[in-house]
């Protein structure tokens, strides 16, 4: 029975488009006419012989027929082409309005453009990460598993605890590991610095992936002494081998060693922590050594939950596993460590889902207002088609046929809007590229594909709807006919409330970009602890094939170092291996610190402590003061004495007033339970080293002296120069190429490494202060538009108050007191909801509360000055009407 009805349908929509397409219309009218007086001229005569005279028959049939015009329409409406046409007709007539109302169509469309073109730029950016599903075969199943603890910022896992864990799990169908990845050489005829991963053979398979040229690791060649075995990324099989099939089972030099590629990546892959990998190699751990109680090796392990499986019900299976490993740790740790589960995404995501959410938030936010500007421009149209919708009705327009006009009009908008907002959508998608954080996830991803594309056409469909539905809600009067067009009260009303919602929705916008503006303003000018300004740095790797003793890495770097101190304008040169304020540093944990001759009770970890290598200019190339006791010198670096220099911040910790030995100075400090003492020798002022964002860590510093174990095989080459920076860079580059030109350098000014650090603060505060400009801007238009258009509708009224006495005066307060009701409400309605908005920013906030004073004080200023000014301005044209003219106005 259904298939029978469903090919009915078929057939009835395939000869109603064939007649649509193919029907002669002049023919057509033809023949119904003819039908028509056949019918007609039958009645006739049938009356004529009951008896009736000619006039009185004609007349009887007519009365009986019912009205030849009405029973043509009801006639016409029965062709198969009929909808169709109409629609074409409706379609024809909303273009003939808009070219003789221009300017109302150029200016709905263009109000459309931006805000769907701004909307579809940002949800190409963020649809990676907020709503694309991940390049997995199980994505939505896939686990971060692990132990949180202060020791490492992500979740993770110890050997020994990793391989209890993987066989006796049960919440799992795989169970896998990675151990990061780490700078690698490829030591052939075209030699390249890369990024290599280390994993488990179960890794590609508990993800889903697969190959697409040659196969997986085999469990012989993830053990110590398997052989050496590859899988190499999708882009390096393209860039430097040119996508040649052959390359399977070709031996490759990584470090020096041998190696067999075995497979090349699919070009969606990627690591599930998102760290770049050129080449993916086999982690080949001895497994019987991790067993052990105490192993070094620290794992990422990831899991594909069962079918059904939560990751809460998976996090309560495995508490029997986490109190085995917790048992592991010592007693004074237990209490800061944690067991986590968490989906895939979230890991991936964690830094820039809250980002993403409020630019999308801001973005729709924006799209709110332009669409209440267009309805309010749509209204006013509509008030003054009154008498238009009135007549058409009148000549027999249905309800259904003027509301499908209404829809008609609206969606030939919003699909234009529509296509222009693509072309914008790409236009600031590159921009938002260009202004973009390196470190985003997906941002290489971000395109307008087909997916963007259908999203934008649901957004024009959902505007076009809308705006339809809400203009053809008035339903013509017959009191238009001979009067006026009037103001409806419910049209009045819903007129005011779209103004008012702008303004709620610019003073959350408004808002939230000024705490961002503020939070980034203190990001920038907040005190470093160190000097940036003429600061040149060069970051050097050194090959592990070619420099493969601590011995000649230690040469490498003491030659380079005595051939830039000869470079001209150069006043200090330093040797670390890091630089603040970024957080790439080594770290120990406090608790672990031994104070020669002061015991010291351990209550947990006590927090981490930063540390460095450094020479003794250190201090000086970044203008670090040392505040007790003194800093390295040239003679020390040549003992065998090993030496520290505190912060000031581990000093308090260390050496806490009235505590015993308040003074540091000669103290011998053992860093770890297994190190050497070192003898401190100062205390440094306090640097920033965790970000610009992050919380200072307690640091020292050791003393990197001309002994061979002191040194390794990446430094940073820190140079204080009276020139500029930049143009010093050229010459550090050829300095330390003449000493080996296969080395890699990255030279960059210390002032673009910290200021790159506040790139992501700068994205979003960039972003959200267009957004929240742009619906400032809308909405203060639509303020401006409705109370111009209240003054209009007014006119007669304000020509009868100032004929009966009233002046200026009472008219500017008439008007503009319409405009302040709806400013005052609007920023109360968006006071209270950027209250609540700010809240969710906390997280983005450096140095200002979500509740600052300051903020929304300026902000509530800003936007009742404009609004007001959007008020007064026609209200004082209102006032200048001339009473006798405004009398005569219809």
């Amino acid at each position: 029975m259904r298939v029978n009805r469903f090919t009915n349908f078929l057939g009835e929509l395939s000869s109603r488009l064939r007649f649509f397409l193919r029907g002669n219309a002049k023919t057509d009218h033809d023949c119904l006419d003819e039908e028509l007086r056949f019918h007609l001229e039958q009645s006739i005569e049938v009356n004529i012989a009951a008896g009736m005279a000619p006039e009185a028959a004609r007349r009887q049939a007519l009365i009986e027929f019912g009205g030849v015009e009405r029973a043509r329409e009801e006639t016409y409406r029965q062709r198969p082409g009929w909808l169709l046409e109409t629609l074409l007709q409706d379609v024809r007539y909303a273009v003939r309005g808009f070219r003789r109302s221009p300017a109302f169509a150029v200016t709905i469309i263009a109000t459309l453009a931006l805000a769907i073109g701004a909307t579809t730029a940002v949800f190409s950016v963020v649809d990676p990460i907020l709503f694309r599903a991940l390049p997995y075969a199980y994505g939505d199943r896939l686990v971060s598993v692990g132990l949180v603890a202060p020791i490492v910022p992500e979740e993770f896992m110890l050997g020994g605890s990793y391989y209890v864990w993987r066989d006796n799990q049960k919440p799992f169908e795989a169970f896998t590991s990675e151990t990061g990845a780490s700078e690698c050489d490829l030591t052939e005829r075209n030699p390249a610095r890369l990024s290599c991963a280390s994993v488990e053979a179960s890794f590609l398979p508990t993800l889903g992936i697969a190959p697409i040229l040659g196969r997986n690791f085999l469990p012989e060649e993830d053990q110590p002494h398997g052989p050496k075995a590859a899988l190499i990324s999708y882009g390096l099989w393209q860039s430097h081998y040119g996508g040649d099939a052959g390359v399977l089972n070709r031996l490759i030099d990584i470090d020096g060693t041998p190696t067999r590629i075995v497979g090349v990546l699919p070009k969606s892959f990627e690591m599930p922590a998102l760290e770049a990998a050129d080449v993916v190699l086999p982690q080949a751990l001895d497994e019987a050594a991790e067993r052990k109680e105490q192993p070094d090796s620290v794992m990422y392990s990831f899991a594909r939950l069962k079918p059904g499986m939560t990751q809460e019900q998976a996090q309560a299976a495995l508490e029997p596993l986490f109190q085995y490993s917790l048992s592991l740790a010592p007693a004074e740790f237990r209490k800061e460590v944690h067991l986590r589960v968490r989906s895939l995404r979230d890991r991936q995501m964690q830094s820039v889902r809250l980002t993403a959410w409020v630019l999308l938030g801001a973005v729709l936010a924006v799209l709110l207002i332009a669409c209440g500007n267009v309805a309010g421009l749509m209204l006013a149209r509509g008030t003054a088609r009154e008498r238009e919708l009135a007549v058409r009705s009148a000549l027999g327009a249905s309800r259904g046929r003027l509301v499908r006009q209404m829809l008609v009009e609206a969606m030939l908008l919003s699909t234009a809007g529509a296509a222009f907002g693509l072309a914008l959508a790409e236009l600031l998608l590159h921009a938002f590229i260009a202004i973009a954080p390196a470190g985003m996830p997906f941002l290489d991803k971000a395109r307008l594909d087909l997916r963007i594309v259908l999203f934008t056409l649901l957004l024009a469909l959902l505007c076009g709807v809308s705006l339809g539905v809400l203009t053809a809600l008035r339903k013509p009067k017959a009191i238009s006919l001979v009067a006026r067009a009037t103001n409806s009260g419910a049209h009045a009303w819903m007129r005011q409330s779209l103004v008012v919602a702008q303004i709620a929705i610019s003073m959350v916008l408004l808002a939230s970009s000024t705490l961002l503006v503020r939070s980034f303003w203190n990001l920038h000018s907040q005190n470093l602890g160190m000097q940036t300004r003429s600061v040149l740095t060069a970051t050097v790797t050194l090959g592990r094939q070619r420099y493969d003793t601590d011995q000649k890495q230690m040469q490498f770097f003491t030659q380079a170092e005595a051939a830039l101190r000869r470079l001209p304008g150069v006043n200090t040169v330093a040797i670390s291996d890091s630089i603040p304020p970024a957080g790439s540093h080594r770290e120990s944990i406090l608790n672990r610190m031994g104070i020669e001759g002061i015991p010291r009770e351990m209550l947990g970890t006590g927090g981490m402590v930063a540390w460095r290598w450094v020479t003794p200019e250190y201090f000086r190339a970044l203008d670090i003061p040392i505040v007790e006791g003194q800093g390295f010198t040239e003679v020390e670096r040549n003992s065998t004495d090993r030496l520290l220099i505190l912060s000031k911040l581990l000093r308090d910790r260390l050496f806490p007033d009235g505590g015993a030995g308040e003074n540091p100075i000669g103290k011998r400090i053992r860093p770890g339970v297994e190190e050497p003492w070192y003898t401190v020798v100062g205390v440094a002022a306090n640097v920033k080293n965790s970000g610009l964002t992050g919380s200072d860590e307690p640091e020292y510093y050791r003393l990197r002296r001309n002994v061979a174990e002191d040194w390794g095989q990446s430094s940073v080459l820190i140079l204080d120069t009276s020139l500029s920076p930049e143009a010093l860079a050229p010459w550090v580059r050829t300095e330390i190429g003449r000493i080996d030109p296969t080395v890699p350098v990255e030279i960059e000014t210390l002032n673009k490494k910290v200021g790159r650090l506040a790139d992501g603060p700068r994205f979003e505060t960039a972003l959200l202060g267009f957004f929240a400009f742009t619906g400032l801007a809308m909405a203060v238009i639509g303020l401006y538009g409705l109370t111009a258009y209240m003054a209009s509708r007014r006119t007669q009224e304000i020509g009868v108050r100032m004929a009966l006495g009233a002046d200026r005066s009472d008219i500017l307060r008439l008007i503009a007191w319409e405009g302040v009701r709806l400013i005052v409400l609007g920023g109360v309605l968006g006071l209270a909801a950027a209250l609540g908005v700010a809240q969710a920013l906390k997280n983005l906030l450096f140095s200002v509360g979500p509740y600052d004073p300051v903020s929304f004080g300026a902000v509530a200023l800003l936007l009742g000055l404009v609004a007001l000014a959007a008020t007064l301005i026609p209200a004082r044209a209102a006032m200048r009407v001339d009473p006798m003219e405004a009398l005569r106005c219809e």
